[in-house]
């Protein structure tokens, strides 16, 4: 399994996920939609291991191309 996340990808996707669990758990008031933050743990997974399945099958990766 190649990483096919970068950096910023990486760090912007964990900190939409912990808004989105900020928001799961009630931190921003309470909602009738509040279990749409438990969304929230795929972002921060996926930009924890570095790796999308979303992006295989449209061949992307935001990892910068290592020079051989």
């Amino acid at each position: 399994m190649n990483k096919n996340v970068g950096g910023v990808d990486r760090s912007l996707r964990v900190v939409v996920g912990l808004v989105l669990l900020a928001f799961a758990l009630g931190l921003f008031g309470s909602s009738s939609y509040q279990w749409i933050g438990w969304i929230g743990v795929v972002p921060i997974f996926t930009g924890l291991i570095g790796w999308c399945p979303a992006y295989l099958p449209f061949g992307m990766s935001t990892c910068r191309i290592k020079k051989q």
